[in-house]
């Protein structure tokens, strides 16, 4: 390679890391960041929140609708993914059970996330005790959302149970239970901002 190639690449692969770096150093990046520290997943957090469309502006409520939006989306397909194991030939019938359990989990998980959402997003112009009864609401459901969620790993616990459907099951669901504990984190944090006197978004 010529020392003129050389010096082009090296000339690109400068811009690239320069503009890389500029896409994630704006405010909204920054806060997206620093908010994601109060969770227990924080690069995942980061991770689905940079890439989410519409962008997430500097609001707690928007960020914490963000991540329950993320959260539904997931376990909604881990729901699908969980209902067509039901169905497949040779799977043992104590894997079945533990599957059929697994989907009504879930189902009830999409259901208590899509009511989060919901209330989250009536919550703009609410104050005193009706916030307060409202994001109470919102905590409770995220929070039986996650027990949902291990409670369906765990009905795959013991060697007696290995083998591939429980390793796709416990990869499609751990993965909800890690978006849906940091989405907790966020409404949580959101929560103790507004009633320390902070403004709702």
């Amino acid at each position: 390679m010529s020392k003129l190639n050389i010096f082009f690449l090296l000339l690109f692969s400068f811009h690239y890391r320069l503009h890389a770096a500029d896409s994630t150093s704006t405010p909204e990046a920054a806060f997206i960041k620093a908010e994601c520290r109060a969770t227990r997943y924080s690069a995942l957090c980061v991770q689905c929140l940079s890439n989410y469309t519409p962008p997430v502006q500097q609001s707690q409520r928007q960020l914490a609708q963000a991540a329950l939006s993320v959260s539904l989306t997931r376990a909604q397909s881990a729901a699908s993914f969980v209902s067509k194991l039901a169905r497949i030939r040779g799977i043992k019938p104590m894997e079945y059970q533990a599957v059929k359990d697994c989907i009504r989990n879930m189902g009830d998980t999409v259901d208590q996330l899509s009511r989060s959402m919901k209330e989250l997003g009536a919550m703009t112009r609410v104050a005193g005790q009706d916030f307060d009864w409202r994001v109470s609401n919102v905590q409770t459901w995220v929070s039986a959302a996650l027990t949902n969620e291990n409670t369906c790993m765990d009905g795959f616990r013991g060697s007696v149970m290995d083998g591939n459907v429980k390793v796709a099951i416990r990869r499609r669901v751990l993965n909800c239970a890690q978006v849906t504990s940091n989405a907790l984190a966020l409404v949580n944090r959101f929560a103790s901002r507004h009633k320390a006197g902070d403004s709702l978004d």
